[in-house]
């Protein structure tokens, strides 16, 4: 099926489309080949990528949270909303931060052997549903987490939830299909 909105092809960006990518992509990727699928199809809306990019940005390089831990909470997300494009682009992004596979495939489940991350997936799970995470769950973050740290969680858990529904509503689709499955022939190669 195709995409509901296309990105915008080259032919189209002009000085403001490339401009509201400043926040998050350097020059020389602030064109549609090299900005992906969602940047491209995002910039269709200047004001509202030029007021989310910053935001969504600091979820990304500038939060709190450790990276392990937000790749964690990316990868349960674009599960339970069926995300082809959060799964893949963050698969390769929780790979760089040291996840085996088998422990991304285990959080895309809501599964951990870490206790802490364990947490972090049922408070994943609990925002998801209910808007609100158990008292339980809560004892069990902030008992390895700050209070900058849990406040990024929500928003990051929020955040990601709102961008996989744009993503899946927009028909957004990875860029990466045929190099993911290209790494995970090479991984069960070895």
């Amino acid at each position: 099926m195709p995409p509901r909105l296309p990105p915008l092809p080259d032919d189209q960006w002009d000085d403001r489309t490339r401009e509201v990518l400043a926040a998050l992509l350097p020059r020389r990727m602030r064109n549609a080949a090299a900005a992906g699928n969602a940047m491209s199809t995002l910039v269709r809306h200047p004001d509202l990528t030029a007021a989310f990019l910053p935001y969504s940005t600091y979820l990304l390089v500038g939060s709190t949270l450790p990276d392990r831990l937000r790749e964690l909470v990316v990868l349960r997300i674009a599960r339970r909303h069926d995300c082809a494009y959060e799964w893949t682009h963050h698969f390769h992004a929780a790979r760089q931060c040291g996840l085996t596979e088998s422990e991304i495939e285990a959080a895309g489940q809501g599964k951990a052997a870490d206790p802490l991350e364990s947490a972090v997936l049922a408070a994943v799970d609990e925002l998801d549903e209910n808007s609100d995470v158990t008292d339980g769950t809560w004892a069990a973050l902030a008992a390895h987490l700050d209070e900058h740290q849990l406040m990024d969680l929500v928003f990051t858990v929020g955040t990601y939830a709102l961008m996989a529904m744009a993503f899946n509503t927009f028909g957004i689709r990875p860029e990466h299909d045929a190099r993911e499955r290209a790494e995970r022939r090479r991984a069960r190669d070895r």
